[in-house]
């Protein structure tokens, strides 16, 4: 006797919306999306953005489900959806920020919410609950939020990136002088430069480099927004290089031509005092402004190395 297997309403409704959300991922948003159809742990697909082409190791992990049953629970601003405690836990544990699609097969509409401490509430009866907003659909206008929900949680973040730092605080904490050198594309609305960070060896030559990278700071000024790069740091004039370009200035301004001997018509000190101050460049010529800017470990930079130490060795000194 031949046997039939029949596929059920809810695995067909299911499949849909599993399908639609991925053409939404992939479709609107211009993400990666892959199925996780092998064992069922309150997590159905993954998600890695994509910009212009380049996978940037970032994931979200979803939740789909699909079906008007989801959507009986009306709240004022959308639905209900109330996982269990199990799957809770495993949300707020689980290594990428997760993400609950509700699939409405009427409409065709994938609905989306992330779960975070903040946007699950606890019930009256102890269980919980999860609003997923009518206007929050899957596509192109979500791609801001859960692209910085990709990032990942900002205290995260910003602890990493001083585990980044961590060998020029170390380097700082030993006595190198670390320098900040800058060309800036002045005139451009892009705010294009680039910052080269080295190692300043007193030696009269330019400074050893240890790393360099772009930045594009629209019409924001560098001397608010480079300080901000590198927190650990106090960020100030590299006081040799400024002297030098003060001078010449000087030089070129006071000094009385023809004279013997070289005969200036007010003091150097005189000439400087009230004429510079804050983070400047030193030269400005071509349409290019460069800057060099000195690095001195700070509290940040030095209690880090010190909690750092204690993660790594158990021992509570900084090591100079």
């Amino acid at each position: 006797m031949e046997v039939m297997m029949r596929r059920t309403p809810a695995a067909k409704v299911g499949s849909e919306g599993v399908t639609h959300t991925q053409l939404a991922v992939q479709g609107e948003l211009g993400w990666l999306f892959r199925e996780q159809p092998t064992e069922d742990y309150g997590i159905d697909a993954h998600v890695e953005i994509e910009e212009a082409g380049e996978v940037l190791g970032r994931l979200l992990a979803l939740q789909i489900k699909s079906g008007e049953s989801w959507f009986k629970e009306t709240n004022q601003g959308g639905w209900w959806f109330r996982p269990d405690a199990e799957h809770v836990q495993y949300w707020l544990n689980h290594s990428l920020p997760v993400v609950v699609v509700l699939y409405e097969p009427k409409a065709q509409v994938c609905y989306w919410q992330l779960v975070s401490r903040k946007t699950l509430q606890t019930t009256r009866q102890g269980g919980w609950k999860l609003l997923v907003p009518r206007v929050q659909t899957l596509g192109k206008e979500a791609a801001s939020v859960l692209r910085q929900a990709a990032e990942g949680d900002p205290y995260v973040l910003r602890i990493r990136d001083l585990q980044l730092a961590r060998p020029w605080m170390e380097r700082l904490a030993a006595g190198e002088r670390l320098v900040i050198d800058i060309e800036e594309w002045v005139n451009k609305i892009s705010g294009r430069g680039e910052i080269a960070l080295g190692v300043d060896n007193e030696d009269g030559q330019p400074p050893t480099e240890l790393a360099r990278w772009p930045i594009m700071l629209g019409l924001s000024s560098y001397a608010d927004v480079v300080p901000g790069l590198f927190a650990w740091a106090e960020v100030g004039l590299h006081e040799e290089t400024y002297d030098e370009a003060g001078w010449d200035q000087y030089d070129t301004e006071c000094r009385v031509w023809g004279s013997e001997p070289t005969f200036y018509s007010e003091e150097y000190s005189d000439w400087k005092q009230g004429r510079f101050s804050g983070l400047r460049p030193y030269s400005e010529r071509d349409e290019v402004a460069l800057w060099r800017l000195e690095l001195t470990l700070n509290e940040l930079g030095t209690a880090f190395l010190v909690v750092d130490r204690f993660g790594a060795t158990g021992k509570r000194q900084l090591v100079h």
